[in-house]
């Protein structure tokens, strides 16, 4: 048996945890591993691809990114909108899978998010031995509890309010933070409880500029003269505009909600307001323990569905196990937060407030 993994889209701390699973437990069954380097574009004759050996992904655990390079581009960037598919052309497709059968290869571990998954899907219809492994940092792939790379990139959320708090409470200003999450206010909710924000505005929950700005004098009143503030990128302002930067690639490039944030809160109440965007920090650098493990145990289960040649799933991880479930169960299907759920009633349980 030979097995190819390549990664697709956006990069994510925890890749090449799962790059490890899969060589490891693919030399454990005496298989090769055949990895496909930026994406799907390594398929393309005359293919871009390296025979990976345990010696390959030794010391990899540690390291963010990639060592196989990915991409959102080329002519397999199936992905043109929220919502929106285009399907790849068949003759992009019946020349990569020459390069497939050319090298024999049993079984294709695509590692990627809806839009790669999408893609995933279109080839499986097409006769490909294909097994997804669900990625994002943003943590909204419907059919599965969560995705490695969102650990890490909560993790950033946190130091960088950990540090704004500080000259904050220095400066007695509010402190904007704008953070990833596109269409879901995951890494937000999350990473603002954690953080210790006092202010948490998602996608998912409407919010009132004056209903922040009350809050915020509340504070002041009782004698707290810092406030801190995270904010989703693909958070709507009360006029139901969403702050975004340009198109990209057919991709809504999202940015920019949170200095208007600032920028209303020090209107509305005289207080000093800084505004700070995360941006790709919060997917660069090394996993946290909990992203390897999780990248880890995906990369052996798509080794294990390859065994039993259980085409077109994708593995999932739900209540603290991890299995898989059809590709098509998770694709089209964004996971978003619950505005009555458990967690966010949480939240607002110690005090946190939604603009509400």
């Amino acid at each position: 048996m030979r097995i190819g993994i390549l990664n697709s889209g956006g990069d994510c701390p925890g890749l090449n945890a799962v790059i490890h699973g899969v060589v490891g437990a693919a030399s454990e069954r005496g298989w090769e591993t055949v990895g496909f380097r930026d994406g799907f574009e390594g398929l393309l004759p005359p293919g871009d691809f390296k025979f990976l050996k345990r010696s390959d992904t030794a010391g990899i655990l540690k390291l963010g990114g990639t060592i196989l390079g990915t991409t959102n581009k080329g002519n397999f960037a199936a992905k043109v909108g929220a919502g929106d598919v285009a399907k790849v052309p068949q003759e992009i497709i019946d020349k990569a899978k020459k390069t497939l059968d050319q090298l024999e290869i049993g079984a294709l571990v695509i590692v990627g998010g809806d839009g790669s998954l999408t893609t995933a899907h279109q080839l499986y219809e097409d006769g490909w031995p294909v097994i997804g492994v669900p990625k994002t940092i943003d943590n909204d792939l419907q059919a599965t509890a969560m995705t490695f790379g969102f650990d890490s990139a909560v993790t950033s959320v946190v130091d960088g309010l950990d540090r704004l708090n500080t000259t904050a409470s220095s400066h007695k200003r509010v402190m904007v933070l704008e953070v990833m999450g596109r269409h879901a206010g995951w890494i937000a909710l999350w990473g603002g409880m954690a953080g210790g924000a006092d202010v948490v505005l998602l996608p998912e929950m409407p919010f009132s500029m004056e209903k922040v700005a009350d809050f915020i004098k509340l504070r002041e009143a009782q004698g707290h003269h810092s406030s801190l503030i995270v904010v989703a990128e693909g958070a709507k302002m009360p006029e139901g505009l969403i702050a975004k930067e340009n198109e990209h690639g057919g991709e809504l490039r999202l940015g920019g909600i949170g200095a208007m944030v600032a920028e209303q809160v020090e209107k509305l109440t005289g207080k000093e307001t800084r505004s700070c965007t995360l941006g790709h920090l919060q997917r660069g650098g090394g996993p946290t323990a909990l992203d390897r493990i999780l990248g880890l145990r995906f990369g052996v289960m798509a080794v294990k569905l390859a065994s039993e040649g259980n085409f077109g799933q994708m593995v999932s991880y739900q209540s603290y196990h991890v299995g898989s479930v059809p590709i098509l169960d998770a694709v089209h299907k964004i996971r978003t937060v619950d505005p009555d759920g458990e967690v966010v009633n949480a939240a607002k349980a110690i005090g946190i407030c939604f603009g509400q």
